[in-house]
């Protein structure tokens, strides 16, 4: 089937182009890391995770997409997700080698990997983070790739497709637990350290995924013969909906939390991101962005005539996902490291090449989601015209029979 991806127009392949450039500009930044050492990039003693591992903590939520739309599609039989169950397990395959891929370059040296899987430690949540992770990945290659195979022929998907799709289910909910856990289980690192962080995650990610999958059903529905019919996107869409309520009622949770118990630890992340402390305060613009982009995407998506108005679902759309972003992708991450030890704020500042790196992660990401919804178009392309083509057959085999009779 992967012969589907080699053939398109000359928008697919100078994306494609566009794409191999980003990645062969991010290898070469990665490698000058690899050369130079992670002082190349803005981490320090006071900030030892930076964008790298933001990214990580966000793309294990999009991942989330292909259970969104498995749980209704498997367990309860609702055939409207039927169209897009497969772009939503392609979107997670994609989304967790991102996370996979953010981990390993925020490792400084990539051979480090190798001391998880050569000294397990059990009691490690890196450990069962890269276990949930990696099982979650192939599972979602699994059954995508038997699902379109099996469609390719005509056939329904094999019954182990069927078992595995419902074996991700708890894998989707334990890959965004276990990476709350590697959060929380820090004690020293107060804004991180609070039981709702796992439900924050899942949350955001429940509302961030959804909303991309959505976005990207009407980029296919623009560029490609495949149509997501409107009764499932308006379900996904409610999705989001009450997912992003989730998110903001548990931050509004930590807010009183840190506040109501006057604590310094705990409010000073908070004071940080939002006012800002000591003159220090680069993520409050970002953070303030993320108030009004939440707030706006939830009363679009509320309203019955914006949700259905596809114009207004993708501004909704648009403004929930880079919600989620600063809110996961940036803020989160960064906020955790202020105060430091020493009761001081400590700003981090991503470098050119760290930000190339990233970008390169991004081409490689969107590459292998290109390819993937290429295939999975083509075979549908295909499938609907196999019944034209045997009409096609049918008239002039007719016609050949008339003409010699």
């Amino acid at each position: 089937m992967l012969e589907k991806a080699l053939h398109g127009s000359k928008l697919y392949w100078g994306w494609v182009a566009f794409l191999l450039v980003v990645i062969g500009v991010g290898i070469l930044a990665y490698a000058n890391q690899i050369q130079n050492g992670l002082v190349v990039t803005g981490m320090s003693r006071d900030v030892s995770w930076g964008l790298y591992i933001a990214q990580f903590a966000f793309f294990v939520g999009v991942a989330a997409s292909g259970v969104m739309v498995a749980i209704p599609y498997y367990l309860h039989n609702y055939k409207e997700f039927g169209k897009i169950v497969i772009f939503g397990e392609f979107l997670a395959v994609a989304a967790v080698l991102m996370a996979m891929l953010f981990v390993l370059v925020d490792l400084g040296q990539p051979a480090r990997i190798m001391n998880v899987i050569l000294y397990a430690t059990p009691h490690a949540m890196i450990f069962w983070d890269m276990v949930v992770l990696s099982s979650y990945l192939v599972v979602n290659i699994l059954i995508g790739w038997a699902a379109l195979g099996a469609e390719r022929k005509g056939f329904p998907p094999p019954k182990w497709a069927h078992v595995l799709s419902i074996i991700a289910i708890p894998l989707a909910v334990s890959i965004h637990t276990v990476t709350a856990f590697l959060f929380c289980g820090l004690p020293g690192r107060a804004y991180w350290m609070t039981a709702i962080l796992a439900a924050r995650f899942l949350s955001s990610a429940f509302a961030a995924g959804p909303a991309l999958l959505i976005l990207l059903c009407f980029v296919m529905r623009k560029l490609t013969p495949f149509k997501a019919s409107d009764k499932a996107i308006d379900s996904l869409a409610k999705i989001v909906c009450y997912a992003m309520i989730l998110n903001v009622f548990f931050f509004l949770l930590e807010i009183f939390t840190s506040f109501y118990s006057g604590i310094p630890s705990h409010t000073a992340p908070l004071e940080y991101l939002f006012f800002g402390i000591d003159g220090a305060g680069n993520l409050v613009p970002f953070m303030w962005t993320a108030v009004v982009l939440a707030f706006a995407g939830i009363t679009l998506l509320l309203v019955p005539k914006m949700r259905t108005n596809h114009r207004a679902l993708i501004v909704a759309l648009i403004a929930v996902f880079l919600a989620c972003w600063i809110d996961k992708g940036l803020g989160l991450v960064l906020a955790g490291f202020v105060p430091n030890s020493f009761e001081q704020v400590v700003q981090y500042v991503p470098t050119l090449n760290e930000i190339l790196v990233i970008a390169g992660v991004y081409g490689i990401g969107l590459l292998v989601l290109t390819v993937l919804y290429k295939v999975a178009v083509g075979v549908r392309a295909s499938l609907e015209q196999k019944p034209r083509r045997d009409e096609a057959a049918h008239a002039r085999a007719g016609e050949e029979e008339l003409a010699l009779g």
